[in-house]
């Protein structure tokens, strides 16, 4: 498993690569989401937020869970991978 502090990877030769950009995505409470898919498919209502933790309600029964933060927004880019410093 990776460890969070670990040092990025050593750099490649920065040749131009297609590659996926992953950034958590800044929740705020009271927002309301849709996961498309997974277990935790479904409507949630964004209940309390925390450095490393996200807890959700269900609006149909009102359950809160309580997950380690998991919500990312993804795009493909096209550039210069590995990233330079």
């Amino acid at each position: 498993m990776a460890d969070n502090l670990a040092p990025a990877c050593s750099r490649g030769d920065g040749t131009s690569q297609t590659f996926l950009v992953f950034q958590p995505y800044p929740l705020q409470i009271g927002q309301k989401i849709f996961i498309e898919s997974g277990p935790r498919r479904g409507d949630w209502e964004v209940a309390g937020l925390s450095d490393r933790k996200v807890r959700l309600r269900c609006p149909l029964s009102g359950r809160e869970v309580e997950w380690d933060r998991f919500c990312y927004l993804m795009e493909e880019r096209t550039g210069t991978w590995p990233h330079p410093d």
